[in-house]
């Protein structure tokens, strides 16, 4: 080609590509430019001031296009109401699903990923309506952080004590929430407190002591798993030191959760976390050297209203500098490109979420959702003679009694559902006019004791109140057993409430339990004496209606317990031993427990047979697949919650008694087999070497256990995992 024809050539081409660069004022605008080029150019824009308001809460840069945008609760449903005053002025309802404690309890990935879907949904639709237009895409949820003490006030939170269960379930929601485009994401996971935050008495200045093999293999890793598997990008700092080392500015956020584990979004403080620091922890001498401190380690929104005067004070003074800002309000900024904020709206998929005008709460496929997610919830703890399920031809008149019969209880993160259906309410439904429902709250005058009485059957619904009982206020709770956000419980057992199962249950010997509760409960008495036992967790909009389809039959209960419930205070090591080897969770429980972890009953039965595995020796970048053949014995449809645990026989370091590797929650008809299927990858079985500061898969024999709970194993078969 002659240099003229080049020279042509260019000119022609840069006459084509001209009107599309043309079109940006600014290199952040250009959708199809690298992200890091974006994020870039958009703080070389920046002023000083803007950067540090860009350090609050609630940052945005109406100069530069970008709208505010700040956070909102969302553990169980988005919280655009509540208790909490979550949006006061304007409350919208929105799907309310189980606490978090009773979504774990359905060991069900798929529902996870439905319910973090809605969810997602939902905060999209109330940011773009005309309707509404309020509202964020940053969504505090879920709370990766582990049950391991069932005193903890804010046990509601989590998924339960195992990491890999907790860590599955995480992934799942978090998935659901951002959505499955390879660019955009719907909403922004931010997950929260890390880390080891398990105790609300002194959370603001308590310290989480435990050794660094614990942190790796335990505490961290439902968090490392919703970042590097389910894709989040943002957290929360929680008010806790981890080892004297206030986890605000703990140098884990950059050596680790950012370097290694690729966390480059929103990381930030709790509520007054920087004040904290000084009057708290003392771990600085001024609020100027706490701002430089959180910054130098990564902070990057503080959720403090003065901070701005601190930060200020902290440039001022040399303690930080103007490019320590800038490289972590980058955090901020990537999150807001990869939901789209500042793209046109045809090239983000999410962007006509809300243009429709219908509002999602009121449709019958998120009542089903909501309704499947709270059956799934329910856990059957016991149940002699097979009074559940009822017959509603048989039955022709109902006792419901107790506290919580006849309301749905939100906690403190909830939203405000567009209905609510309580338990009484529920049963009333079912029934219809074949049955007479008679409805006792308590005792007063023999109340309770009459309508037992007279009924064929009996249910009593009791359990705490997640929002500490009658006039609490913060900090407060009614009764030592209650607890809440800012306090932790003092005792396990139900009180009162026990004694008017133990009235019922002599008035009427056909009873039933309904334990509705954020926590697990020493309940020993109702377990030897009343036939049959059912828990779920507070705050689903379908809560009746969904414990009426269990009641009498109409969904088989498969829930499975994900903590371990100790028969009494005296199995629990002192609230602030985070050193789970002392006594805690299954992995190290030695005692007898009132239920164990991953417990629960069904209406059917099942047997196992068949163990076999793909291989008897793998290596460390192998997988091994665990099957097991499950027969549906019983004359009705059923769910069994399928589990695999490990025992490691020549491991060269301490382990635990056994530990949940792979789950599976599947459907089995009557006489029925299935061939469920698990995986076991080597990289699970690895251990944590200080020492080399790595992963290492030593050579071992490994028993794996199949069952139906942490303690009811039906087989069990070896493996060699070699070099």
């Amino acid at each position: 080609m002659s240099n003229l024809h080049m020279t042509a050539t260019i000119a022609v081409a840069l006459l084509i590509a001209a009107p599309v660069f043309a079109q940006y004022e600014h290199p952040y605008q250009n959708p199809d430019l690298p992200l890091e080029d974006r994020v870039n150019d958009f703080v070389s824009l920046m002023t000083r001031n803007e950067k540090v308001a860009f350090l609050s809460s609630r940052p945005g840069l109406q100069r530069l296009g970008l709208r505010p945008m700040g956070q909102m609760e969302g553990l169980h449903g988005l919280a655009t109401g509540g208790p909490g005053g979550w949006n006061r002025l304007n409350v919208v309802p929105t799907t309310i699903f189980p606490q978090s404690i009773g979504l774990g309890a359905t060991w069900d990935v798929d529902i996870l990923h439905q319910v973090g879907a809605i969810e997602g949904y939902e905060a999209r639709y109330v940011l773009q309506s005309s309707k509404y237009g309020r509202g964020t895409l940053i969504i505090r949820t879920p709370n990766a952080d582990l049950g391991r003490d069932i005193r903890w006030g804010r046990n509601e939170e989590c998924y339960g004590e195992d990491p890999f269960l907790n860590g599955s379930l995480a992934t799942a929601m978090i998935k659901g929430l951002q959505g499955d485009d390879p660019r955009y994401w719907q909403t922004a996971s931010l997950l929260k407190h890390f880390l080891a935050n398990s105790n609300e008495n002194d959370r603001t200045s308590s310290s989480s002591d435990f050794d660094e093999r614990l942190f790796m293999e335990y505490y961290s890793v439902p968090f490392r798993m919703g970042w590097t598997d389910g894709g989040a990008k943002c957290f929360m700092a929680s008010y806790n030191a981890w080892n004297n080392v206030p986890m605000m500015v703990n140098p884990i956020i950059n050596d680790l959760v950012v370097k290694d584990w690729g966390v480059d979004g929103i990381i930030c403080t709790d509520a007054g976390g920087l004040g904290n620091l000084v009057t708290r922890h003392r771990y600085y001498p001024d609020l100027e050297h706490a701002a430089a401190g959180a910054i130098k380690a990564g902070i990057n929104q503080f959720l403090d209203r003065a901070y701005r005067v601190s930060v200020n004070s902290a440039l001022d003074k040399n303690l930080a500098t103007e490019a320590d800002i800038d490289e972590v309000i980058k955090g901020s900024l990537r999150v807001f490109f990869r939901l789209g904020l500042l793209d046109p709206p045809d090239r983000v998929p999410y962007a006509n979420i809300g243009k429709e005008g219908v509002d999602p709460w009121t449709t019958d496929a998120n009542k089903v959702a909501a309704r499947l997610a709270t059956q799934k919830s329910i856990v059957l703890l016991k149940n002699a003679d097979r009074l559940l399920p009822l017959d509603r031809d048989k039955i022709k008149s109902i006792a419901v009694i107790g506290p919580r019969a006849n309301e749905v209880y939100l906690d403190w993160y909830s939203g405000t559902p567009p209905y609510k259906v309580t338990p009484l309410d529920g049963i009333k439904n079912k029934v219809g006019e074949r049955a007479v429902v008679i409805f006792a709250a308590v005792n007063t005058d023999g109340a309770a004791v009459q309508a037992a009485k007279s009924a064929d059957v009996a249910m009593v619904c009791v359990g705490n109140d997640p929002n500490g009982g009658p006039n609490s206020h913060w900090e407060q709770v009614s009764t030592p057993s209650e607890g809440r956000e800012a306090v932790d419980r003092k005792t396990i057992t139900l009180d009162d409430q026990e004694e008017l199962i133990k009235q019922v249950v002599a008035a009427n010997p056909r009873t039933v339990v309904v334990l509705i509760s954020s926590f697990p409960y020493a309940i020993n008495w109702s377990n030897d004496n009343v036939p049959a036992i059912l828990q779920m967790a507070h705050s689903s909009q379908e809560e009746g209606n969904a414990l009426a389809d269990v009641l009498f039959g109409d969904y088989n209960p498969a829930g499975r317990l994900v903590q371990t419930w100790p028969s009494s205070l005296s199995q629990l090591p002192p609230m602030l031993d985070y050193d789970i080897r002392h006594g805690r969770t299954y992995m190290y429980f030695k005692e007898h427990p009132l239920y164990p972890f991953g417990y629960g009953l069904s209406y059917t039965t099942f047997a196992y047979s068949n163990l076999r595995t793909s291989a008897t020796t793998f290596g460390p970048a192998e997988t091994v697949t665990v099957s097991v053949d499950v027969m549906n014995t019983g004359s009705r449809t059923g769910e069994e919650v399928v589990q695999l645990y490990v025992q490691h026989l020549n491991s060269s370091v301490d382990r635990p008694i056994k530990q949940l590797c792979a789950f599976q929650r599947v459907a089995i008809d009557p006489g029925q087999i299935k061939t469920v299927k698990l995986s076991l990858p080597a990289s699970q079985l690895a251990y944590w070497d200080v020492s080399q500061k790595a992963w290492v898969i030593e050579k071992d024999r490994i028993k794996l256990l199949v069952g139906a709970s942490s303690t009811d194993i039906k087989l069990t078969t070896e493996v060699a995992l070699v070099q």
